[in-house]
């Protein structure tokens, strides 16, 4: 997931289309999650880093795929985070070599009509 990542910093909007997530919602996690602290620019503009982006990507998978509550997030974070890495960093590529073969699919199915 990272590898997609080829920027040094993102704004707030940006990280908003990349984890389909409101803003509001971004924002609000930054106060909920110590660990998440974008740089601000002169003019006080979030600056996102990779890290930030993958720290809100994994905060989502938390929240949203397994359905914790902010402070259930909060506590599997503190206790469990290599192994949460590991294991949300293989559900993306998971998920990407799926979208890679149902691209592949499709593109035979397209040939095969032809």
């Amino acid at each position: 997931m990272a590898d997609e990542l080829d920027k040094m910093f993102y704004r707030i909007g940006d990280v908003s289309i990349m984890l389909d997530l409101p803003q509001s919602t971004i924002r609000f996690w930054e106060k909920e999650f110590s660990e998440l602290r974008p740089r601000r620019n002169g003019g006080g503009i979030r600056r996102y880093t990779p890290a930030d982006v993958e720290q809100l990507r994994i905060i989502r998978f938390l929240i949203r795929e397994k359905g914790l509550t902010i402070e259930g997030a909060r506590e599997h974070l503190r206790r469990n985070r290599r192994d949460l890495e590991r294991k949300h960093e293989v559900i993306g590529r998971l998920k990407n070599i799926r979208r890679r073969l149902t691209d592949m699919l499709e593109a035979l199915d397209q040939r095969q009509r032809k």
